[in-house]
C-alpha cells in the first residue's frame, strides 16, 4: 500500500465538473493498493498518516500531526502509484490491485482514517475521471509505503 501525502492549504476533487470533495488546511492523500494488501495494512497506514508529524511548530520544526493541528483530509484513490516504468515507454500497472478489491480497501482506509482522526474524510470517487485542485503548502510531499513481503 502506498499513500502519497501532500500538505495543503486547500484541495478539492471534481467529477464531470461537479465538486465532490474539498478541504481547507490539511492533507491530500493519493492512495494505491497492491496484491497482498489487507485490512491490517490499511489500519497501520491510516494511523501512521494522521499521526505523522508533518506540520511545523513556531520554530519551523516538524512537531505537529494532522490531529494536533485539526487538519482536514481529502483521500483520492490512485492506482497509478503502482506503475512500473522499468521496461519500455508505457507504464505497467500489473502491481496495482484489481479495482474491485482496491475499492473495498480504499473504503476501509477512509473508515480507519475517520476512526483514528475522529473527523470526516472527504474523498474522490473510485474509478472516476477526477480533476484534483490543490494549493500545496511548502511544497511538502511524503510517500508512505508498506510493501507486502514476497
Amino acid at each position: 500500500m502506498r499513500v502519497l501525502i501532500q500538505r495543503v492549504l486547500s484541495a478539492s476533487v471534481s467529477v464531470s465538473g461537479e465538486r465532490i470533495g474539498s478541504i481547507g488546511n490539511g492533507a491530500l492523500l493519493f492512495v494505491g493498493f497492491t496484491h497482498r494488501d489487507n485490512e491490517k495494512t490499511v489500519n497501520e497506514l491510516a494511523s501512521k498518516t494522521v499521526n505523522l508529524r508533518i506540520f511545523p511548530d513556531d520554530q519551523g520544526r516538524l512537531q505537529h500531526s494532522l490531529i494536533d493541528v485539526g487538519g482536514e483530509i481529502l483521500a483520492v484513490p490512485q492506482f497509478t502509484l503502482y506503475a512500473s516504468t522499468a521496461r519500455g515507454r508505457r507504464p505497467d500497472f500489473t502491481k496495482a490491485l484489481a479495482p474491485e478489491q482496491a475499492s473495498d480497501l480504499f473504503d476501509k482506509f477512509v473508515l480507519a482514517l475517520g476512526r483514528v482522526a475522529k473527523i470526516p474524510i472527504a474523498t474522490g470517487s473510485f474509478g472516476a475521471d477526477m480533476k484534483v485542485r490543490l494549493e500545496n503548502d511548502g511544497p511538502f510531499t511524503i510517500m508512505l509505503a508498506r510493501e507486502p513481503a514476497d
